[in-house]
């Protein structure tokens, strides 16, 4: 009796000590990654189970003067009852609607928060084909209100939230209630929220990194070559390419940190100079579907061969998108040494595993990857377009990453994973 005493004091205990750094959380979100201005109105994307926290976001969004917080909460479970029940037909329908209500109040000057933390395994079941179409049709409803965060016109921040689903993925021997809170400890680490001072170790760590930009910006190479286990690739560089990382000022004057944890820099490829290939240094976790075991090669920017060793069907469903989901949209250089590399854990999230690898992205770029004064008003002509943008990890501790110059020479950027 008194040992289940000290039991429900100690999970009492680490329920009072989770709820206090969600708030934290919540705060470093609201100040940091989106630097909400006062006036502005947030608007919210998250899953029904992270309702709690949501509301612990826009009380420290109100707190900065936010003038209306709207939530859009959703529930992915409703994707399967949709590729149970659904007519086939039905599969193409979306809803454009909302997502272009969204595009509106953004371009009126909301920020705009997305917080992740989907069931990797909801849809491994499922019928690739059908999964594929259902995509197909939310990207395309969807791109209005994504062209608006890919352009950086307001500020917007991505931030983990962890759901018992996703928690009990990645902690599978784990209960519950124990595996979202040891997922919590690695989402609140990577956030800075083990520091004294969060606020200030991300001030420190988004000056750290726009040194990096400013080194890598200084040298303008015309390509990056990534060598090692599995993988020999070369990525050219687009033309008046621009290296980012960290915070960013948007084209409403605000400067927000859009990913929060992010420990990448990250740049725009030429889509038509890729040639190599390479092998996934992790799995990838989309829209419900896990592929594990990805190669890619490329010929002239485009995939020219394909295999997953797990999920090839939504492999190829993903590749078979639109012209630009073969080619690449975006090239980002991550240490083996940040935070969430140090885990040593796969987290099967994007978010938080691109943040542990450097990668590469089919798809869509980003605009603000090119210098301001070269796009002559037509960014969508010089970088790839697409309606996916999507992160395959590609570094490891095996791997090697050389600059190359447009006269051939080489410099050693990173040996092993890590600067040199």
């Amino acid at each position: 009796m008194f040992q289940r005493a000290r039991d429900d004091d100690r999970v009492g205990l680490e329920t009072i000590n989770l709820h206090f750094q969600m708030d934290r959380y919540a705060e470093l979100i609201v100040l940091v990654g989106l630097n909400l201005h006062p006036g502005q109105q947030l608007i919210i994307t998250a899953p029904v189970e992270a309702a709690p926290f949501v509301r612990q976001v826009a009380r420290h969004a109100y707190r900065a003067g936010a003038s209306l917080v709207t939530p859009l909460f959703e529930d992915e479970k409703l994707s399967l009852l949709r590729l149970a029940a659904a007519s086939d037909d039905s599969l193409d329908v979306s809803n454009a609607w909302l997502w272009d209500g969204v595009a509106k109040a953004n371009a009126s000057g909301a920020a705009r928060l997305l917080i992740w933390g989907q069931d990797p395994g909801l849809l491994v079941e499922q019928d690739a084909a059908k999964v594929g179409r259902a995509n197909q049709s939310r990207l395309q409803a969807y791109s209005a209100a994504q062209k608006i965060i890919s352009t950086f016109a307001v500020n917007w921040c991505l931030a983990a939230y962890p759901t018992p689903a996703w928690a009990s993925f990645v902690f599978p021997g784990e209960q519950v209630d124990r595996a979202v809170a040891l997922l919590a400890e690695e989402i609140f680490t990577a956030a800075r929220l083990d520091q004294p001072n969060p606020r200030a170790a991300w001030h420190a760590h988004n000056v750290a990194l726009q040194e990096k930009t400013d080194w890598l910006n200084a040298r303008n190479y015309d390509a990056l070559h990534f060598v090692g286990d599995g993988t020999d690739l070369i990525i050219g560089l687009a033309d008046q390419h621009v290296w980012q990382g960290g915070w960013m000022k948007c084209a409403n004057g605000v400067t927000c940190t859009p990913n929060i944890p992010t420990d990448e820099v990250y740049t725009a490829p030429d889509k038509d100079r890729v040639d190599g290939f390479f092998e996934c240094s992790k799995p990838l976790a989309y829209q419900g579907s896990l592929i594990e075991g990805i190669k890619l090669r490329f010929e002239a920017g485009r995939v020219v061969d394909s295999a997953a060793r797990v999920g090839s069907s939504a492999l190829s469903a993903i590749l078979g998108t639109d012209e630009g989901a073969r080619r690449l949209g975006e090239v980002a250089l991550v240490p083996e040494i940040a935070p969430v590399a140090r885990s040593r854990r796969v987290f099967f999230n994007t978010l938080l595993d691109e943040n542990a690898a450097s990668h590469v992205a089919l798809g869509r770029a980003y605009s603000n990857c090119v210098r301001p004064d070269s796009r002559q008003g037509q960014p969508d002509q010089r970088l790839n377009n697409s309606l996916i943008h999507l992160d395959l990890m590609i570094g490891s501790a095996s791997i090697d990453v050389h600059g190359v110059h447009k006269d051939g020479t080489r410099q050693a950027i990173m040996r092993q994973g890590n600067w040199v």
